[in-house]
């Protein structure tokens, strides 16, 4: 009795790895079919990975993109067959219980460098769609300094705006 109970239980575990190994996959597919639609200028694919009410977070301060606005705003880099051509050289997927809600990290190669990708996916259907994506530019802790500095003067107009309202 005791030895079925091992077995079934190490089953069950088995079934549960292979299906968030499968989730996983399906994410990672996701994800990259998103990228490579930007990189290929497919605004019809690259908004399809996306949930309908999906957010943007660019790498500028203003850039708080609901789906609506971030399609309007990209559409004439689509147009023109230019987007933007970002690769994952590594990226982290974490799932919930229920496996129908990811959230991921990865380190992009980008025309700006590296820089940072996060965001949620959440499963639609059978489909992984993208939430929620942030991107931000990998600063080395080393020109942190260096950075701020050249932001200070519009950070601080910003910031002044933003607490007005």
């Amino acid at each position: 009795m005791k030895n079925r109970i091992t077995t079934l239980l190490g089953l069950f575990v088995l079934i549960v790895a292979i299906g968030q190994q499968d989730d996983n996959t399906d994410i990672n597919k996701t994800l990259n079919a998103w990228h490579k639609a930007a990189a290929d200028a497919d605004f019809e694919t690259y908004f399809g990975l996306m949930t309908y009410d999906g957010v943007f977070l660019g790498t500028d301060a203003t850039e708080n993109w609901q789906n609506q606005e971030f399609r309007a705003f990209s559409k004439p880099y689509f147009d023109k067959g230019k987007a933007w051509n970002f690769t994952a050289v590594e990226r982290n997927i974490y799932l919930n219980e229920a496996a129908d809600l990811a959230w991921f990290d990865e380190l992009l190669d980008t025309q700006m460098k590296l820089c940072r990708g996060s965001g949620v996916l959440k499963k639609v259907g059978n489909d992984w769609k993208i939430a929620h994506y942030v991107l931000s530019i990998a600063v080395p802790n080393e020109n942190v300094s260096e950075l701020v500095a050249m932001k200070k003067v519009s950070d601080s107009i910003l910031t002044k705006k933003l607490k007005a309202n």
